[in-house]
């Protein structure tokens, strides 16, 4: 399948080749699971250029999980010679897109599709037809439903981890230095009183505690049992805003800021009103950027940061995917889930390729708390890491 030569890399070039090559080969049906700088989305712009070549009145669709992401995936187009196409080209947010019925499409791409698995936006492949899927992550879904349903509607036929695109030099190395910092003499006590609590819940549920407690909360189960899965959620949810927002989290970011003022830093906070927290803590230095603030705040902390004017840029979430941050070199984490494609996500902000470049990224964690456990699963697959 061809590839534009516009401004390349040899070896991307070729890995990507080898993707879409490898979609072709099983009927234009299946899922790139690429580490974040591989080119997921060349690729995807590449299978649609290409589909809509061979039916000059053949139309397709970009499913994406945001409307940032609907403008750069246009953009994507642009910046490989393909925007003659833009025109048959429908580009939509999973939420509006389950609601899509009798459609029909020649070609529809998934990116973070993931975030497309849920029972409300799986609604889309029901009720829609098309002839060819690409579906493109960065890791597979952990959670079995969705890694299942993936599966059976765009089986995996290119897979690389985002260290195995570091050695094919396709995005810079990164080194990741895990820092333990300790919860306060209150927020400790609070956190123990939860844990015990949250313990208490999870033996009264069995085993599989978290199945079972959504089951027990969707069916017509005793009330005692609803209570203990109405108590274990809570736990869980009270647990997390405890080391989300932990105080000294904001001094040792603090710190290191002011250590690298001369980097280009994008900061990950666990809950909005701690980014916030955090941005506010080295003013005027920093902007944020998250889903609570107003588009047009957030295309200008954006543009400031891509222009230089600042050179800290504090987020929750919405960094995570497909966002490309220019010149960005340091990543302090201080939010931290149980899943590892946030960490991979993450990650792969700071280690766009770069000749000579190095992401380093600071992750600021609780130890001896749940977050600790989170972090190690997140980064037990990962090279790189260093424990301080």
């Amino acid at each position: 399948m061809a590839i534009n030569k516009v401004v390349t890399h040899e070896v991307k070039d070729a890995e990507q080749r080898a993707a879409l090559n490898a979609w072709a080969g099983k009927g234009f049906r299946g899922s790139i699971i690429a580490g974040t700088g591989f080119g997921k989305s060349r690729c995807g712009v590449v299978a649609v250029n290409y589909t809509l070549e061979k039916n000059p009145k053949g139309r397709a669709l970009v499913l994406v999980p945001t409307t940032q992401l609907q403008d750069q995936f246009a953009d994507e187009f642009r910046k490989w010679g393909y925007d003659a196409c833009l025109d048959r080209v429908d580009i939509i947010c999973y939420q509006s897109a389950h609601k899509f019925k009798g459609e029909h499409y020649d070609i529809v791409v998934c990116d973070e599709v993931h975030l497309g698995l849920s029972k409300i936006y799986r609604k889309f492949f029901v009720n829609n037809t098309y002839d060819k899927l690409l579906c493109m992550t960065a890791t597979p879904p952990e959670e079995d439903e969705y890694r299942i349903l993936l599966f059976k509607l765009a089986p995996t036929i290119y897979k690389i981890t985002l260290d195995e695109c570091v050695e094919l030099g396709l995005v810079s190395p990164y080194e990741i230095y895990c820092i333990p910092l300790t919860l306060t003499g209150e927020e400790r006590t609070l956190y123990d009183r939860i844990n015990r609590k949250f313990v208490k819940h999870k033996l009264a549920l069995g085993d599989d505690a978290f199945n079972t407690a959504r089951i027990v909360l969707s069916t017509n189960s005793s009330p005692s049992l609803k209570a203990d899965a109405a108590g274990f959620y809570k736990a869980i949810r009270e647990r997390k805003s405890i080391v989300d927002c932990a105080a000294n989290k904001v001094e040792k970011f603090r710190e290191i800021v002011y250590d690298n003022l001369d980097k280009r830093i994008i900061t990950f906070g666990g809950v909005n009103k701690f980014t916030d927290e955090l941005a506010a803590s080295v003013s005027p230095l920093a902007e944020v950027y998250h889903s609570k603030r107003p588009m047009k705040e957030r295309k200008r902390a954006l543009q400031r940061f891509k222009d230089g004017e600042i050179n800290i840029l504090c987020s929750t979430k919405a960094l995570n995917q497909g966002f490309d941050i220019p010149n960005a070199n340091l990543g302090i984490i201080c939010g931290l889930t149980s899943k590892a494609l946030s960490m991979v996500q993450r990650v792969g902000r700071l280690i766009r390729y770069e000749e000579g470049k190095t992401g380093k990224i600071y992750v600021l964690y609780m130890e001896d708390s749940q977050e600790e456990k989170w972090l190690k699963n997140s980064v037990q697959d990962m090279k790189g890491v260093v424990w301080l």
